[in-house]
């Protein structure tokens, strides 16, 4: 699956935002496996566009495309299929449930369509140092704890593009290498692409191309 964006602009945002963008207003089309990295301020529209390609906004002009789909022509339940089998996401606000367990959290996800069986939780979170949760509510759990849970539960699920909305803004050093290697692992896995959005370049992120907003 091959994404495109054709003069994406945000109803939003002023025409002159288009000017010094890498993607507003322009022609872009990300190849699968490709490993994108979206760098913007805040207020540049980085969570807009993820949700924008997730099919969740619609207040945008232009176009974005997968595979000769118009996103906004995309029924209800053809945007749904595209969320289980084709775009995983972890959003910045992370939508966990507070009165769930973490692994309640995780194996919600994984049901919807399951890509890895439920010992993967357990091995995924001891990777990432929160296995001793599991059994816990979720709202027990820091905030980095929870942006590791969320890693987790986004790498689930089948995928040809994962979309990550500032996943390691309250992780360490430590912390965000080792999520950032399951990353790696898990799209390598199927051969998917990993568009990731922050606020910075992430050194540790071997991106293909990055872009401005």
């Amino acid at each position: 699956m091959n994404i495109k964006f054709s003069n994406l602009h945000p109803i939003y945002f002023s025409e002159d935002r288009s000017v010094h963008s890498n993607i507003w207003g322009q022609e872009v089309t990300i190849q699968p496996g490709e490993k994108i990295q979206i760098v913007a301020p805040s207020g540049s529209g980085k969570t807009s566009l993820i949700h924008f390609m997730y099919g969740l906004r619609r207040e945008y002009n232009g176009s974005i495309v997968y595979n000769g789909k118009d996103v906004k022509q995309l029924s209800p339940d053809q945007i749904a299929q595209y969320r289980q089998e084709n775009l995983s996401i972890m959003f910045q606000d992370l939508r966990l449930f507070p009165d769930q367990t973490v692994f309640q959290n995780i194996e919600v996800k994984r049901q919807l369509k399951p890509f890895h069986p439920p010992e993967e939780i357990s091995s995924f979170a001891e990777r990432l140092g929160v296995s001793h949760k599991l059994n816990m509510l979720c709202c027990t759990c820091s905030y980095g704890e929870q942006q590791r849970v969320a890693i987790v539960r986004c790498l689930m699920q089948p995928f040809d593009f994962l979309l990550l909305d500032e996943p390691f803004s309250n992780l360490d050093e430590n912390n965000r290498k080792k999520a950032m290697e399951l990353i790696l692992e898990e799209a390598k896995l199927r051969n998917a692409g990993i568009l990731l959005a922050d606020l910075k370049e992430i050194e540790f992120f071997p991106a293909d191309k990055v872009f401005h907003l």
